[in-house]
């Protein structure tokens, strides 16, 4: 009986943006590089923050309001708040020049 051989793949020319996370984790599995599908902006670093029991509440009830989870009304209003602060700068620089 012939043991089969493990044929090796040819490096993916898929792009970040059109692969599924199914067939990332398909070629991670299958030790693959996936090197090229890894960037700084689509890295995501765990940050610890300490809040006060009244700021967790009040984003609890947000969270329940809005039906999602409080990790996301965090990541939404800080998201919000640096595009406002991007376009601040954006509209202070043309003011002055």
């Amino acid at each position: 009986m012939a043991s089969k051989k493990k044929s090796s793949t040819k490096k993916s020319n898929v792009k970040a943006e059109g692969i599924s996370s199914d067939r990332l984790a398909a070629l991670f599995d299958s030790g693959e590089d996936i090197s090229e599908f890894m960037s700084e902006e689509n890295a995501v670093f765990k940050v610890n923050v300490d809040f006060p029991i009244w700021m967790v509440r009040a984003l609890d009830f947000e969270a329940n309001k809005l039906q999602i989870p409080r990790q996301a009304v965090i990541k939404n209003w800080i998201n919000d708040r640096l595009k406002k602060e991007a376009e601040d700068r954006v509209k202070g620089i043309s003011a002055v020049g």
